[in-house]
């Protein structure tokens, strides 16, 4: 099991880095935010995962540990499989994930392409108990994660579909902008971006 990788980032793609480690080039998938803090040419440390299938070897790479201990629980959960895993990292952060299956918050896992609510209830009723301890602050701070969160999952979203770092960082700008009060929900947002940025092509 490759628990961690070390290296200079010898390159980034749209889904995937390479990093070389004593000479050896190892491709690892990450989620877009986890790229979004790579850089090409400087040494990174990415927690991973390794998913062994019949046909292939492949390497799931994280920020952080926390990330990775979270992806690999979420795989536990019927139906999940290591791309909706890295899917729901792409989407909300690790505590808001956790917050979500603790307290049952349907809307807040369906934001995630790919789950629906018959599979967000049965992550709930899998994951619930064996979720862990949810970080301290209590409602007040679940609340502050999702005010103002919606940028980060708007533009991690933009990113995953191809387009640039300026252009995510301008369309999720131009957002911001227009909004008075209350966001609405994030594929809403994600949706406008898409159309504004197919306008600028």
């Amino acid at each position: 099991m490759i628990a961690s990788v070390r290296g200079v980032v010898a390159a980034i793609n749209p889904d995937s880095a390479v990093i070389e480690v004593g000479g050896v080039g190892l491709q690892v998938q990450c989620a877009p935010g986890t790229l979004a803090g790579l850089k090409a040419g400087v040494e990174a440390r990415l927690a991973t995962s390794m998913v062994v299938r019949e046909d292939s070897l492949t390497l799931y790479g994280f920020a952080d540990d926390d990330e990775k201990q979270l992806f690999e629980l979420l795989q536990t959960a019927s139906g999940v499989g290591p791309r909706l895993a890295q899917a729901v990292l792409a989407v909300h952060a690790p505590d808001v994930v956790r917050r979500a299956i603790a307290g049952a918050d349907l809307a807040t896992l369906t934001q995630v392409p790919g789950i629906g609510k018959k599979g967000a209830e049965k992550m709930v009723v899998e994951l619930r108990d064996r979720i862990g301890p949810l970080p301290i602050g209590g409602d007040g701070a679940s609340a502050g994660v999702l005010s103002g969160g919606w940028q980060e999952q708007v533009r991690q979203g933009v990113l995953a579909l191809g387009w640039t770092v300026a252009q995510a960082d301008q369309a999720v700008s131009k957002l911001a902008e227009g909004i008075d009060g209350a966001a609405p929900p994030v594929p809403v947002l994600l949706r406008q971006a898409i159309r504004l940025l197919g306008r600028a092509r």
